[in-house]
């Protein structure tokens, strides 16, 4: 059965209308500052896997897709005028929770923009593990990645310096990807949860992109896992390092 999410077309279409509206909120109303972009026209078209820290539901996804497509139009340091909309890069797929992506009519036309929807393996209410990865949303990503940039975000989450989930490191060493770490911030504080509405305007955002992990693709899920934490600024020792700066900036 065709499955609309693979129509380059409808996908294109999608970023474009998607794009024109929330470029103002981004570049104009807020201050995006993107580091790393040129490592992205090094990386091939497919076999991509961006892991990165999670701070509103759509906000994020929807900067990568700008990033990406600026990317194309040969812009490597900023975003630029948004005319990379009339032929934006559509290789792109992100991984969501299934039940959000259900959740309106809004983010069922999200859906179309190319989410891979998964079970959800985390209540983000609770912080309880409900069940482990199920086999089909891992051949949905498998396929995914062997045509496109996949993005997903490990800790399920927006709550920050929670756990990561094993099914990352689980698809990592099946399919073997190129893993590029992203680390975010800002958006948090710009919008609101589902990354939608303006919570403060003029804040500073950023999206730094690292270099592609060396990763051994043998070693055990549970070390990949801590790897890519540790490389997306999530894992305990940053954890520790925010508090003190916050402390630090308290006592000032």
């Amino acid at each position: 059965m065709y499955d609309f999410k693979d129509s380059k077309f409808l996908r294109g279409f999608i970023y474009f209308f998607v794009g024109i509206f929330t470029y103002p909120g981004l570049n104009l109303v807020n201050h995006l500052e993107i580091k790393g972009m040129d490592k992205l026209a090094k990386l091939p078209r497919k076999n991509v896997l961006f892991v990165s820290n999670h701070q509103t539901y759509f906000a994020d996804v929807i900067t990568f897709i700008h990033i990406f497509c600026a990317m194309k139009w040969g812009r490597r340091r900023s975003l630029g005028i948004p005319y990379y909309l009339l032929l934006p890069f559509t290789r792109v797929r992100y991984v969501a929770a299934e039940e959000t992506m259900k959740s309106t009519w809004l983010t069922r036309i999200f859906t179309l923009a190319g989410a891979i929807t998964v079970k959800r393996t985390w209540r983000e209410e609770s912080g309880e593990a409900r069940r482990g990865l199920d086999p089909g949303d891992t051949r949905k990503i498998a396929r995914a990645l062997s045509d496109n940039w996949v993005i997903t975000f490990p800790q399920g989450t927006t709550k920050p310096f929670a756990p990561g989930r094993k099914g990352t490191a689980f698809i990592i060493k099946q399919t073997r990807p190129i893993v590029v770490p992203v680390v975010i911030s800002g958006y948090w504080r710009a919008f609101n949860k589902k990354g939608l509405r303006f919570k403060k305007k003029g804040s500073n955002l950023s999206v730094t992109f690292k270099e592609p992990l060396d990763i051994d693709y043998n070693e055990s899920c549970e070390h990949i896992l801590d790897v890519i934490m540790d490389s997306i600024e999530q894992s305990k020792k940053f954890m520790h390092k925010s508090k003190h700066h916050l402390l630090t900036n308290v006592d000032k």
